[in-house]
């Protein structure tokens, strides 16, 4: 979950105060382009706190982040109207400060009823027994009458097995049980073709049955689940998606990043040299650096990449901003700074707002080759597979060589298979011939 510091920059909701009154009523503020509501996380302050501005009442789940809630009000904390783990509506009223012993009745007749605190259904699971216990599924029961018995033995009025000499010697040699074959000779004697289309019965139906517990876990959906899935369910479903995928030697591109990480101050990884080589293949084919706005289109001068980072419980997308007017190192830089602040919790809207093209890699979990869902406001989004050691086929000669796929979601309001052909045919040259990077 991610805690986000939130300055008075950021122009939230200012409580507000009505003239014949002292007290000042506070808001849920907007804290993002896409909020709508927010879910009070946990209250840092209690009813009769003292507050001073810059103190932090709360911790609100947004659609992106987990944010700090500060005040800017002095006096008394003197009511607070939504519980933790509530979600009430952007400018609801969730608390009241004022001079101490204030009457603040007529302020709370506007507070609104909020929603029922999500609940964790594991943590459910686990009440007394006292309540009332979920329903089992009981084990289907089979009675023997409906076990099939085994086929009569052919035997004779001594107890004997019925049997051809040929049948007895081959039923040894294969080890079966004679009296286990149903004869089809004369008189239910058992002969040779008995013996070879023999098959053992299977084994008792009740053997076979496992008696268990179903069972499940559910847990509530976050603020971030909620956008993320609201978002790229629009986009998955809103923009007709075409995908195509090219294979990119990188034999060269591996070698350039050894050569250059022997003498630069920063490391550069394989990912920092896609992005450099994506941005300047976006300067080249605009059309791909575009956006669908209904009734236009957008293409955008500048060159903002968004690099998708799996953070706690989501998915974010901070960018590089003007990609490619930077160098390789300070693209390196500034992605590096970005997962730290991932790691800790730091990213800030600002980090993930204004992308023109995303870049989503799993190559570092071994996964070769995958679709994305184009992150909107884009009109594409470049997914990228491992580099993976195989043999390449050229000239009609074999030899060892590293290669790469990628694939190229499109919206098809936007980009035709043409733009984004020749879009990724500008990506596999830069990255098979990687001193056209840093020229």
């Amino acid at each position: 979950m991610l805690v986000v510091n939130v300055m008075r920059r950021l122009n939230f909701a200012q409580p507000k105060k009505k003239q014949h009154e002292m007290a000042e009523i506070i808001r849920m503020p907007k804290m993002s382009d896409t909020m709508t509501e927010g879910v009070i996380v946990a209250w840092n302050k209690k009813v009769g706190d003292t507050v001073a501005p810059g103190d932090i009442l709360a911790e609100v789940e947004t659609d992106k982040a987990t944010m700090e809630l500060e005040n800017y009000v002095k006096g008394t904390l003197l009511h607070i109207g939504i519980e933790a783990g509530a979600a009430v509506p952007v400018d609801a009223v969730i608390a009241i400060v004022g001079e101490k012993g204030e009457d603040i009745k007529a302020l709370l007749s506007e507070a609104p009823k909020a929603a029922a605190p999500a609940t964790d259904k594991k943590a459910e699971a686990a009440a007394p027994e006292s309540e009332a216990p979920a329903t089992e599924v009981p084990a289907p029961q089979v009675s023997k009458s409906s076990i099939p018995a085994p086929a009569p033995v052919s035997e004779g009025h001594d107890g004997r097995v019925k049997a051809s000499p040929l049948a007895k010697k081959l039923a040894e040699d294969k080890g079966i049980d004679i009296s286990l074959v149903q004869g089809s000779g004369d008189f239910g004697r058992i002969v040779k073709r008995d013996i070879e289309n023999y098959t053992p019965g299977a084994v008792a139906a009740s053997s076979s049955l496992v008696s268990g517990k179903e069972g499940f876990d559910e847990q509530a959906v976050s603020q971030m689940r909620k956008t993320i899935a609201r978002r790229l369910a629009e986009s998955k479903f809103t923009a007709p998606h075409f995908y195509l995928t090219m294979e990119i030697e990188m034999d060269r591109a591996v070698a350039a990043r050894a050569s250059i990480n022997d003498y630069a101050d920063v490391k550069v990884s394989m990912n920092d040299l896609i992005v450099k080589a994506a941005a300047i293949a976006l300067r080249k084919h605009p059309a791909v650096n575009s956006s669908w706005l209904g009734d236009k289109i957008r293409f955008n001068h500048h060159i903002h990449v968004g690099v998708a980072m799996a953070v706690e419980d989501g998915l974010l997308v901070p960018v590089v901003r003007f990609a490619d007017q930077k160098s390789l190192s300070d693209i390196s830089r500034e992605v590096k700074a970005y997962s730290e602040k991932a790691k800790n919790k730091k990213l800030q809207p600002a980090d993930w707002e204004g992308n023109t093209f995303t870049i989503s890699n799993l190559g570092m979990f071994g996964i070769e080759e995958f679709t994305a869902i184009i992150n909107p406001p884009d009109a594409c989004i470049l997914a990228v597979g491992a580099v993976k050691e195989t043999v390449i086929v050229k000239d009609g000669e074999m030899r060892p060589g590293n290669v790469m796929k990628v694939t190229l979601s499109c919206d098809h309001r936007v980009v035709d298979g043409v733009v984004g052909s020749k879009f990724l045919l500008t990506l596999k040259e830069l990255l098979e011939e990687p001193v056209k990077i840093l020229v």
